[in-house]
């Protein structure tokens, strides 16, 4: 068709093609049930399309008319720069698309507790208290309304500001289970994203300066005292003496010795009786297997007798015991003067002046990060058990 085009044109053309109409205006027929308007423009040197509606639905003078409109648009005016018109569109329809998957989106708080309940019936009692409580009064204020797609660093910044300084362990637990719910609701092909929770240079950089830490070494009662006081120790009453006392044979953490379980202890193991820690109550995060000697042993089979928990060390209520109960013990004792993670120090320091093991032997039975170590445990290294005192 030559020049603008007419109304009865319009209606009778089925075959498939682009008819100008002047103007930009374009009519395009895909076949005889579909005609389109369409309007032509060149922004920033590329070519755009723009739908103006169906034949159907929009006349010939009204598709003009939204040519004009449109045109005004694109142009602009001596007060207003032009528009890409096509691109402002796409533009809305993906903020209505991200509007309409946020709004479908579980907030931080909703995904913070279906965390809590899939890994409750793992954790201690000490942790399941913890945990939810620290959300619940750090993290909720800020990101618990919050969708993982809406939080930002900063909003991470905020609220670890007021706690990183005088606070330092509990901002360091709450960013890191910030960023662990974070992570585990996040595809895991989405290559693009990054956690708003990571420990970044910017994020430390903009947090408050923290004094350098001054290291203190938990006192440690000499390893030739070690005799004497378990014999003294071995006459003391009550369920945390013999919790004291097995920690003292394992070279064990409190919490590690508080929260052992009985589904925990295997005597059928080849090598001999062993306890295997589940690395979720390890402060490295992975299972650490403990050879149990026959002092470890007996304490057992004593505590066995009619003892119905899961727990191995309860109290009287048949509870976890609370952590300060083993150190309750020295200060009956009149060991106050050394703590109970300092007998660590001491079978560190008799293994190092007693023994000839490695020092990947020492570092292993007490669960350090033996990655760090100049010497590792190898294969030809003597066993644990045979090292054991």
């Amino acid at each position: 068709m030559a020049g603008k085009l007419k109304p009865l044109d319009v209606e009778r053309e089925t075959r498939p093609g682009k008819y100008a109409d002047g103007g930009g205006l374009y009519l395009i027929v895909a076949g005889e049930s579909s005609k389109n308007w369409s309007y032509r423009y060149w922004f920033d040197g590329k070519e755009r399309w723009n739908g103006l509606g169906s034949f159907k639905d929009v006349s010939l003078k009204d598709a003009r008319l939204a040519r004009d409109a449109a045109r005004l648009r694109v142009k602009g005016d001596r007060n207003t720069p032009g528009v890409d018109i096509v691109a402002e569109k796409r533009a809305a329809r993906q903020e209505a698309q991200a509007a309409e998957t946020a709004a479908a989106a579980p907030t931080f708080q909703q995904c913070a507790e279906k965390f809590i309940d899939e890994h409750w019936s793992t954790w201690s009692d000490k942790h399941r208290n913890q945990l939810p409580s620290s959300l619940k009064r750090y993290a909720y204020p800020t990101i618990g309304g919050l969708t993982i797609a809406e939080i930002r660093p900063s909003h991470i910044h905020d609220l670890l500001a007021p706690i990183w300084v005088e606070k330092r362990e509990t901002a360091n637990r709450v960013r890191g289970r910030i960023e662990t719910i974070i992570a585990k609701n996040v595809d895991i092909n989405d290559c693009e994203f990054r956690n708003p929770a990571e420990l970044t240079k910017q994020l430390r950089e903009k947090l408050p300066r923290r004094p350098k830490r001054v290291v203190r070494h938990h006192p440690a009662l000499p390893y030739a005292d070690t005799a004497q006081f378990m014999r003294d120790l071995a006459l003391a009453e009550g369920r945390a003496a013999k919790a004291l006392r097995f920690l003292i044979f394992t070279a064990c953490r409190t919490n590690e010795i508080v929260g052992a379980k009985w589904a925990e202890i295997d005597r059928a193991f080849a090598n001999g009786p062993i306890w295997r820690i589940p690395g979720e109550r390890m402060k490295m995060d992975q299972d650490h297997v403990v050879p149990l000697t026959q002092p470890a042993l007996s304490i057992l089979d004593e505590l066995s007798r009619g003892n119905q928990s899961e727990l191995i060390f309860t109290n009287a209520d048949r509870q976890e015991f609370s952590e300060n109960a083993m150190l309750a013990v020295l200060d009956r004792m009149g060991y106050s003067h050394v703590t109970v993670h300092g007998f660590r120090a001491t079978f560190a320091t008799w293994a190092e002046e007693c023994t000839d093991y490695p020092d990947g032997v020492r570092e292993a039975a007490l669960a350090h990060n033996t990655n760090r170590r100049p010497q590792p445990l190898t294969s030809e290294a003597p066993s644990w058990r045979s090292a054991a005192p």
